[in-house]
């Protein structure tokens, strides 16, 4: 059994719900593992409580198990077993936990100038290859013109022996970061178009992968951080969450990499418009982009214009808290929806979606999978500006400085339906990223910028954010009083809690507490005695909204 990972284009998703009883034995089993009746082999990640030996490999080889790599990064390995064996080995005193090798998948002219990256590059700021981004995605057809130079390293983990990108999703991606514009005469050029680019291939040409490929693609950069000056990685890609970011391997590895020195960068998914499980999109936030460390980026519309102030949320951007441990997601907005970008020669994308294809070397994708590099780009300019910043004063920076002046709501129509959009910090986070406001930002601070967790008060109907004691929440941030994630510093009070927006006597779920709001509230709460599965993703509304 593989669950598979994918880029993060506009997509859909379902939530379902499905109770289960756990032994003292199955705590340390994925519920997907929990529920598996499967025969045959299936593909797991072990975490071991140290770094797995000889030995362990020795006893999974007794259960009929085959070793497929050691995942050294989170103290794990990759292996092929017997579904009826996962059981036992769960029970091995030196086991951790255990999920599947899950798949995943790939979740400018007007972006450029919506996030005021043509002002920073008026000051000098292009990007620089000091900082350079870890693209770990479908791999980069270095061969465009616009891409000349920009490929300073490539690895391929797909086992296909090849680093060009069949599916499309990475090139554009690439773009977005770091496209010079020659084929458009700088119309299409990317954020930060002086900067570098390593090409770590993990989803194929159909666009998906697994959880054990973005692992080593993450593990790779970690090791040539020196080699290449490699700053920051970006995930274009997600799948549904599974467990509390403490247990997942891919949230695991994440961290891992953030606490090397290396900013990550996550989609937050496209699942927005989801109301299957009744919480108008709501909850929907995929993996990794779960993960607190990680700077999660929803998707915003420019509406096609230079100008900012008529730019929306996009209704299927992702929203938080996050399952299990209800963390404040996402992060930051940015520009995602209808980005024109370099276009890789014959793609999947280019030959099933033609109506998107702008001209022999542009095309138009839709999804947090493209505000995601938006943002990668801007760590690399403030990295140009001040090599010395550490991925949480990064994160920071950009909460503090994003705009954070939005509409109540929005409503676009969809193929007849109607999505209403709320912004509030579940669906804007901290804001809309604003590259001048953060470069021109002098403050720093020690410790983890965590995305904090949120707590319910049924009786007040109010949320609280509850911040980590050993994150730049603390009293002593450079800020003052009105901490870092303070209601008036990180995303002002408008956004947090009023009588018009999500947690006051209009709840997005209705008037009352009605099922949305005891799914992701109540007592029965997907993060609960009840757990949650998710059918795969699959590209829709590659198009975006108007």
């Amino acid at each position: 059994m593989k669950v598979l990972f994918q880029c993060l284009l506009c997509a859909g998703a379902f939530l379902t719900l499905t109770s289960s009883t756990a032994s003292c034995a199955e705590v340390k089993l994925s519920h997907e593992l929990v529920e598996n009746h499967a025969s045959g082999n299936v593909d797991v990640i072990v975490q071991y409580k140290s770094a797995p030996t000889a030995e362990h490999h020795a006893r999974v080889a007794n259960l009929g198990g085959t070793l497929k790599g050691e995942l050294g990064l989170i103290k794990a390995a990759h292996y092929s077993m017997p579904a009826h064996s996962i059981q036992t080995l769960s029970e091995d005193p030196d086991v951790a936990y255990i999920s599947p090798d899950r798949t995943v998948g790939g979740l400018l002219n007007y972006t450029v100038a919506a996030v005021f990256a043509d002002s920073v590059h008026q000051w000098g700021y292009w990007g620089t290859s000091n900082a350079s981004v870890a693209l770990i995605d479908s791999g980069v057809d270095s061969s465009r013109p616009d891409l000349q130079g920009s490929v300073v390293f490539s690895q391929d983990f797909t086992g296909s022996n090849s680093t060009a990108d069949g599916y499309g999703h990475g090139t554009h991606v690439a773009g977005i970061l770091t496209s010079s514009g020659q084929m458009s005469n700088g119309l299409y050029a990317g954020v930060a178009p002086a900067s570098t680019i390593l090409n770590l291939r993990v989803l194929n040409s159909a666009g998906l992968g697994t959880d054990s490929l973005v692992i080593a693609a993450i593990n790779r950069a970690i090791q040539l951080k020196s080699a290449y000056n490699v700053r920051v990685i970006n995930l274009s890609l997600g799948r549904p969450v599974y467990e509390s970011a403490s247990k997942d391997p891919l949230c695991q590895a994440v961290e891992a990499a953030w606490k090397a020195g290396i900013v990550v960068v996550v989609a937050a998914g496209n699942d927005g418009r989801n109301n299957t499980a009744g919480t108008n999109g709501y909850a929907t936030i995929e993996a990794p982009g779960n993960d607190p460390y990680v700077i999660t980026v929803g998707a915003m519309k420019t509406e096609f214009t230079d100008t900012r102030s008529d730019d929306l949320i996009a209704s299927y951007s992702s929203k938080g808290p996050t399952l299990f441990d209800h963390y404040a997601k996402p992060d930051i907005v940015a520009p995602g929806n209808r980005v024109a970008s370099v276009m890789a020669q014959n793609c999947y994308l280019e030959n099933a979606y033609p109506a998107n294809v702008v001209n022999s070397n542009y095309m138009r994708l839709s999804g947090t999978s493209m505000a995601a590099p938006v943002v990668s780009a801007a760590a690399v300019l403030m990295l140009q500006m001040n090599s010395n910043l550490t991925p949480d004063q990064i994160k920071a920076r950009l909460m503090k400085t994003a705009t954070k002046s939005f509409p109540a709501s929005s409503t676009v129509v969809d193929a007849g339906v109607t999505y209403t959009s709320y912004y509030d910090v579940f669906t804007v986070g901290a804001g809309y990223i604003d590259l001048t406001a953060a470069l021109s930002n002098g403050d720093y601070s020690s410790g983890y910028a965590l995305s904090p967790s949120v707590s319910f008060n049924s009786s007040s109907r109010q949320v609280t954010l509850n911040a980590d004691v050993s994150s730049v929440a603390g009293a002593n941030v450079v800020w003052g009083s009105n901490v870092v994630w303070g209601s008036n510093v990180v995303w002002g009070s408008s956004l947090i809690s009023s009588a018009n927006v999500v947690w006051g006597s209009n709840v997005v779920w209705g008037s009352a507490t009605v099922a949305g709001f005891n799914v992701v509230w109540g007592s029965n709460v997907v993060w609960g005695s009840t757990s949650t599965t998710a059918a795969e993703s699959t590209p829709l509304l590659i198009n975006g909204e108007q």
